[in-house]
């Protein structure tokens, strides 16, 4: 079999091989001089080698890809041209030899400050010759130069070695032949760079898999995450204007005036004897503006309506950013997205946080998800912050049926999450679960009929009244109120299920769906912060009263507030508040978007809106409350400068704590 396929066709996946082996060998080096992983379970050192040689392949792919597609166009006047052997073999030295130097730095590197190698690792060139010196004072430089001179010679010798074993062929194949050919190597190499049989790519986030950083890194291979990080090399904190503004958002948080801390104890004099659980919902696509209980003139959500009206709701509540991901990371991590070019769970450099979520001691962690935590390597902001974690998604689930992009719909989440939820209740072990629904996105795949559930056809929805409503197709309305179906269906599994009573439920919406302009909210859509104003309402007759809170909160005081709502002791290292603090004041809403194309934070604090472009430093005070669409920021100007104050605070903190933030190893 091996004998009929072509010898260039051997000669790519041989050299392929040799740079995987000789990649491995390098991560054997790191593990056995520079890896500290004499503290982590050999199960997570199995599945960091393991997720580490799926790292190795592709880099081994990727790093000979250039050469394997030239020796498949010319196919056997490769191995009979001197000129392609002179440049493979100069190709080969230098990739074998970037390789080296990479490694050799990420060695130093990691020796130095224990993280692998990334694009931050550039500043140390501001300063070329101080940071030489430390070089060849540290480390062998001129005995390592020797080496890598006989490297470079090794190396030639192999790659000559290599070239000259499949010279011999004679046999001419087909142009049919040498095209399945090219086509199957070119695919199968492809599949080797995405390295993956899900829906996404082997990432840099997949080596985030333990709350042990050393482990982390470990998995991570330093030649593909530089490059991963390098998109953020720029994405620092400028130190002159957060330790300007530090006493804003001090004064604001009540921390401390005299040193720089944001760490706040919260201690309770009693705690309730059964620990309640905690279960919060992201609820996809889901803003104020479409649903029937703020106004909206169709009878959209009237499961959710009946649920707030027996909750403890917040009527200007906001998310920071528009987006899913900015919302799951804000939401967990206790910090908003505020990132210009991607969003921060994209950002390897700030994964690494202290948060909430995980100092629920006692309790059992979930993570639900119809489709793949790898999704905007989410994957990373949960399970590298939260100990002992446990994520569902697809392939965790005994019935799946993938109801399109994002996995199983809404219903089976709920299905399954209630069954993991129900076997925690009857062992008596409490549990902290965040479940993400995806069913109201884009295609809006809803079911022919699912239960008392059935879509409205396009002749049973006035046309005037679905203009009026904002919805833009029926298509839009049916996915809201098949989420809303589900959301109530989930309440009563949950009380046939027997933990209902002894649970605090809080739902919130990840950023509005786009809706047409209308008469209600109309001064919000205006100024682009419509997306943003979302519900957010506390379910648990047994620890909340109905009640709606007009205070201004925002995405970030999520976990604070069902922490305190919890009983349970913990320490807030975010910015993020409790909303049922009767000693929080002057509450304020914080926004990221965008105005006329340019990025731009806002402060909503009762009435007032404020925004400020980053850039060009313009900036608007509005009044939310008159219909007049006008610049009150010249008549305004104590009030003007107070919001510019608390925006550059906020701004400016979360640039600070994205890098300062991390746990103390």
């Amino acid at each position: 079999m091996l004998k009929r396929i072509p010898n260039y066709i051997k000669y790519i996946f041989t050299n392929i091989f040799f740079l995987f082996v000789y990649i491995f060998l390098l991560r054997v080096l790191f593990y056995q001089f520079f890896a500290q992983l004499d503290e982590v379970s050999s199960s997570e050192i199995k599945t960091a080698f393991w997720l580490g040689i799926r790292f190795d392949i592709k880099l081994a792919i990727i790093t000979f890809f250039p050469l394997a597609i030239l020796v498949l166009i010319v196919n056997y006047r490769f191995l009979r041209n001197k000129f392609y052997k002179k440049f493979a073999n100069l190709y080969l030295v230098l990739a074998y030899l970037t390789l080296t130097l990479f490694y050799l730095f990420d060695f130093g590197y990691y020796d130095y400050l224990n993280i692998r190698l990334d694009a931050s690792s550039l500043r140390f060139l501001s300063n070329l010759q101080i940071s030489s010196q430390v070089l060849v004072e540290s480390y062998p430089i001129y005995k390592g130069l020797f080496g890598l001179l006989i490297l470079c010679f090794l190396v030639y010798k192999l790659s000559k070695y290599i070239y000259n074993s499949f010279i011999g062929q004679k046999k001419i194949i087909s142009k049919k032949i040498k095209a399945v050919y090219f086509i199957g190597t070119v695919l199968l190499l492809s599949y080797g760079i995405y390295n993956s049989i899900t829906h996404y790519p082997l990432r840099w986030s997949q080596a985030f898999f333990s709350k042990k950083n050393s482990v982390n890194q470990f998995a991570l291979n330093p030649v593909l995450y530089f490059f991963d990080s390098f998109a953020y090399r720029s994405e620092g904190v400028n130190m002159d204007e957060f330790n300007k503004y530090y006493p804003v958002i001090a004064n604001h948080l009540n921390l401390p005036k005299d040193i720089v801390s944001f760490e706040r104890k919260v201690t309770f004099d009693s705690t309730f004897t059964k620990k309640p659980n905690v279960v919060i919902v992201m609820m996809e696509s889901v803003g104020v503006k479409p649903m029937s209980y703020y106004g909206n003139p169709i009878n959209s959500t009237p499961k959710m309506d009946s649920i707030i009206k027996n909750s403890l709701s917040f009527s200007n509540f906001y998310v920071h950013k528009s987006g899913t991901a900015a919302s799951v990371f804000a939401s967990v991590s206790g910090l908003p997205d505020i990132e210009t070019v991607r969003t921060a769970s994209r950002n390897p450099l700030i994964q690494d946080q202290r948060i909430i979520f995980d100092q629920f001691e006692g309790y059992e962690k979930l993570y639900f998800l119809g489709g793949s935590a790898n999704w905007a390597n989410i994957r990373s902001v949960f399970q590298s912050n939260i100990n002992g974690l446990k994520i569902f998604e697809e392939g965790s689930y005994k019935t799946e049926n993938r109801a399109d992009v994002w996995g199983i719909d809404d219903y089976e989440l709920f299905k399954e999450s209630n069954k993991e939820l129900e076997k925690l209740s009857k062992e008596n072990k409490p549990f902290v679960a965040y479940i993400q629904t995806a069913s109201n996105h884009m295609p809006f795949t809803v079911p022919s009929e699912k239960e008392s559930f059935k879509p409205l056809n396009e002749n049973e929805v006035d046309a005037s009244l679905l203009e009026k409503s904002g919805f833009k197709s029926v298509a839009q309305l049916n996915a809201l109120r098949y989420l809303d179906f589900n959301i109530g269906k989930f309440l009563e599994r949950a009380k046939k299920s027997g933990y209902y009573e002894n649970t605090i439920f809080a739902f919130f919406g990840d950023h509005n769906t786009a809706m047409k302009r209308t008469e209600n909210y109309t001064k919000e859509y205006d100024l682009n912060i419509q997306l943003q104003h979302v519900p957010f309402f506390i379910h648990g007759p047994e620890y909340v009263k109905s009640k709606t809170i007009s205070k201004n909160g925002k995405l970030i005081d999520l976990f604070p507030t069902v922490a305190s709502l919890a009983k349970l002791n913990h320490t807030n290292y975010t910015l993020g508040s409790d909303l049922l603090d009767s000693n929080a004041i002057n509450s304020a809403s914080f926004v990221y978007l965008k105005i006329n194309g340019e990025p731009a934070v806002g402060v909503i604090q009762d009435s007032l809106y404020y925004s400020k472009t980053i850039v060009s430093k313009k900036s608007a005070l509005y009044n939310l409350k008159t219909k007049d669409l006008k610049d009150i920021k010249n008549k305004n100007p104590f009030e003007t400068k107070k919001m510019d104050s608390l925006l550059n605070a906020y701004y400016h903190s979360t640039k600070y704590l994205y890098l300062n933030n991390k746990k103390i190893k």
